[in-house]
């Protein structure tokens, strides 16, 4: 009743009870799994047999055999894994409601959480009121945004209480709270009744069905291959433009401050072969935009093809840039997945976060200034513009290192739009550190930014080695003192940009006003516009309407830090728009 795919990677999470065949020395050992105890039958080939039965195979037993080749397994349609029943994973139509916390990663987990589910027959509900079961994706980078899921677990427990039995309610935390805090979670949150970890959604039909019987379960073991490679995501919004494509996993970085890799593991990269058949598929459905996603995306290496393992090629960083791990060798880079990405439809837009600074050699940045449809927009965290807190944060650059990072950026593509992000009141950050982070965000003049006081993390390099002495009030000052200058140069910069026609991607209606749509500029800065009819083409008298997934040129009339407003003046596409000129104005296509 459920699919190939799901059996597979049911029975692949329990390989200790399958079968497994192994010859020796012309006697035959099979270990066979029955209600789950194993037991060993030998077969007799040969006089030898009843000496190894006796007294065991020798040490030239095992050289003697050990470049045999192991026999793969083979897994057909009518295996089953011995305890599982189909019905048991078989969701039965049950109704799954997701609510999706943090980052965009976790966006992308909740569409291949739901692709699993909804291969196992389980249907989703936007209503958290009908839902049978409630899944809660959660982000674990900060205190607070474990502190509104503590509180949401609260209200999920009241409507358990209020369902009773004649209507169950059962509740799972997946991702990386889950994974940092699963011993609490069970502990002190009686409502949970399954938590999984970011490596854990193939198992999650499994899970459920614990529930049923009345079990609590839980899988938070975290892999070195998991990369969800042949888990095809079902969107979770599938009339929107945009999408995200998930390329890669986990962190090797090991930044003092940041729990990631403890919740995510160590890095992985998907198969290229498995992100082109999803940007491929997604271009088929019309999307107009992909964001190519991973926790240090730039630094993607697929090693999945003997080619590429092969490849002796070092790892090229940015200049002044170092990592706390050996150079790695070998493996295709992101370079030429970007590359490959970025022709599948010259009409789809690509983007990528979150990146690192160490991973923009020249050919990534010679690549987004040469392809029209690489957006010309680059993330480049800072976290801070003191050399000594860069250091305690093990960053591994220097202030100088990164201005000049800046410079060369904006010298190979002079229309770069660039964000960052920021800590503030890390350990030790005195006054002068502070400083030195404001007079960065100035010279910089982002055009946006995301910024955060300091919140200490258990497992992290910093909570082990470091003390976090800044005092919660001196943060929030520091912090309300960086957005001020961060805003200042974000209404700067959009203020420049009055006058410019830019290339504007229609999202949808605006939150704010039905007469208004928005949409974004190829420096992801949103754009507000009258919702109204335009002409077709440059030129045209016939005129239609805008709707959701139309490029338009658009001519920025007014802004403020956040947000541009603009005329819609036609219809356009993203190849064509760059040859174009209005009113004598020649069109950008970058912030």
């Amino acid at each position: 009743m459920y699919s190939t795919r799901l059996r597979l990677s049911l029975i692949a999470s329990m390989r200790p009870y399958w079968s497994v065949q192994q010859k020796l020395q012309g006697q035959k050992i099979i270990r066979t799994c029955c209600a789950g105890h194993g037991s060993d039958k030998v077969t007799t080939n040969s006089s030898t047999s009843t000496k190894l039965k006796q007294d065991g195979p020798s040490l030239q037993d095992f050289l003697k055999h050990s470049v045999e080749e192991l026999r793969p397994v083979e897994i057909g349609e009518q295996d089953t894994v011995p305890y599982l029943n189909e019905n048991d994973v078989w969701g039965g139509r049950r109704k799954v409601y997701f609510e999706t916390y943090g980052c965009q990663m976790n966006v992308s987990d909740t569409e291949i959480a739901w692709s699993v589910l909804k291969d196992s027959g389980y249907q989703r509900t936007e209503s958290v009121n009908d839902a049978d079961v409630i899944l809660a994706v959660t982000c674990a980078i900060r205190e607070n945004a474990e502190q509104k899921i503590w509180t949401r677990l609260q209200q999920f427990r009241a409507m358990k209480t209020r369902r009773g039995k004649n209507r169950p309610l059962k509740v799972g935390v997946l991702g990386c709270m889950a994974e940092r805090l699963k011993k609490d979670l069970l502990e002190r949150e009686k409502s949970v009744d399954l938590i999984a970890g970011p490596d854990a959604y193939r198992d999650l039909p499994r899970l459920l069905s614990l529930t049923s019987s009345g079990q609590r379960a839980a899988n938070v073991v975290l892999s070195l291959e998991e990369t969800y490679a042949d888990v095809m995501p079902v969107r979770m919004n599938a009339a929107a433009p945009t999408a995200f494509v998930s390329i890669m996993r986990g962190c090797d970085n090991m930044c003092s401050y940041c729990i990631v890799p403890f919740t995510r593991g160590r890095e992985r990269s998907r198969p290229i072969r498995s992100i082109l058949e999803e940007v491929w598929a997604l271009s088929g459905q019309g999307v107009k935009e992909v964001t190519l996603l991973g926790q240090n995306v730039n630094s993607y290496r697929d090693m999945s093809e003997q080619q590429h393992q092969l490849a002796d090629r070092p790892t090229n960083l940015s200049a002044g840039f170092g990592t706390i791990y050996r150079n790695k060798k070998g493996g295709l880079r992101f370079s030429a997945l970007l590359d490959r990405v970025s022709q599948v439809d010259p009409e789809m837009r690509v983007r990528f976060v979150s990146p690192h600074p160490k991973d923009f050699p020249d050919e990534v940045l010679q690549l987004i200034r040469d392809r029209q449809n690489i957006c010309s927009q680059l993330h480049l965290p800072a976290q801070s513009g003191s050399s000594q807190v860069l250091q305690r944060m093990r960053r591994n650059h220097t202030r100088e290192a990164y201005l000049e990072l800046v410079q060369h950026v904006r010298e190979v593509i002079p229309d770069v739009s660039l964000s960052s992000d920021f800590i503030v009141g890390f350990c030790g950050e005195t006054e002068e550190d502070h400083h030195q982070t404001l007079s960065l965000a100035r010279q910089v003049r982002y055009d946006n930014a995301y910024l955060f006081a300091y919140s200490m993390r258990k497992k992290t390099h910093a909570y082990h080695k470091l003390e976090d002495d800044v005092p919660a009030g001196v943060k929030q000052r520091r912090l309300a003192e960086l957005i001020d200058v961060c805003r200042q140069g974000m209404a700067e910069a959009n203020a420049e940009k009055i006058g410019q026609v830019h290339l504007v991607l229609v999202e949808g209606l605006s939150k704010k006003s039905p007469s208004d749509l928005a949409g974004r500029n190829d420096g992801n800065t949103k754009v507000i516009i009258p919702n109204m009819d335009i002409p077709e083409e440059v030129g045209g008298q016939k005129c239609a309407p805008m709707k959701a997934g139309d490029y338009v040129a658009v001519k920025i009339t007014s802004s403020t830090s956040q947000v541009l407003k603009g005329l819609p003046l036609a219809h356009t596409s993203l190849q064509g728009f760059p040859n174009m000129e209005w009113q004598g104005q020649r069109a950008v296509n970058s912030a």
